[in-house]
């Protein structure tokens, strides 16, 4: 399956050691299926960045091989959930190298902005993690893809 990464500029190779901890899934590499999601990375990163041109970078991904290798560990949450919620706030929380987790590839819901107001609504406590849940459901998940070790990167050809 064809997956896409935006930046600021081309990644031709996967430096793992680039990633910033506290993000959604840990410190690692994410792509997305969706291109147009790619895309506003892309224009977001550079704006930020104040430097360089939004690129999307393509990689295919071998998932059937990655389901059937024993040495690789894949997470899915296939929707927003309370497992959901409790693994991205264990994440975002994290500001180490150390992973709060042991899985090579975790796959589910970005919490966007729009995600993260709702997270933000309940560690303030204005909501519980049932009610963060079933606002949740409203929204429309985009799905990201993270890869997390050197094993999971081999997974990922270049296009």
């Amino acid at each position: 399956m064809k997956l896409y990464h935006g930046s600021n500029m081309e990644i031709a190779s996967i430096e793992l050691q680039k990633g910033r901890p506290g993000k959604d899934f840990g410190k690692g590499f994410y792509l997305s299926a969706e291109l147009k999601q790619a895309e506003r990375m892309a224009r977001l990163t550079t704006f930020r960045q104040g430097e360089g041109i939004p690129m999307v970078s393509i990689f295919e991904f071998d998932e059937d091989t990655a389901n059937k290798d024993d040495f690789i560990k894949i997470k899915h949450f296939h929707a927003y959930n309370e497992e959901w919620a409790e693994f991205i706030l264990l994440n975002r929380n994290n500001n180490t190298a150390q992973q709060a987790h042991d899985y090579d590839i975790v796959i589910g819901p970005i919490a966007d902005d729009a995600v993260g107001m709702q997270l933000r609504r309940f560690l303030q406590g204005y909501i519980n993690l049932s009610q963060l849940v079933n606002e949740l459901s409203y929204i429309h998940p985009t799905i990201q893809y993270f890869f997390g070790s050197p094993h999971a990167i081999n997974l990922l050809r270049k296009l």
